[in-house]
């Protein structure tokens, strides 16, 4: 599912309220992290996650992996947080 640019304003508009639900340490990306991000994907469909100043990879790399790996949509990067979206077989959120 390819999102507009419609909906990804209005994603990220219920985002800015949120608080990151994780963070990526220096570690980077781990298995176990993937598969938190991608339960809690499951759940709520829209979470924040904050990437720490001690990680040495882009934060698009680790965006573009963690979305590729929970097949999930990149909503937004700014700076050192990411948003992603993955609509659930219930969905919670509607999108215009």
């Amino acid at each position: 599912m390819r999102l507009t640019g419609k909906q990804k304003r209005y994603l990220r508009g219920l985002a800015s309220t949120q608080n990151a639900m994780f963070q990526i340490g220096k570690d980077g990306l781990s298995d176990n992290l993937i598969y938190m991000v991608d339960d809690a994907l499951r759940v709520h469909e829209l979470i924040k996650i904050r990437i720490l100043r001690t990680v040495a990879e882009d934060p698009k790399e680790l965006a573009f992996d963690l979305a590729m790996n929970t097949k999930s949509e990149i909503v937004q990067i700014i700076g050192h947080n990411i948003v992603l979206y993955r609509k659930a077989k219930e969905p919670r959120i509607l999108l215009p």
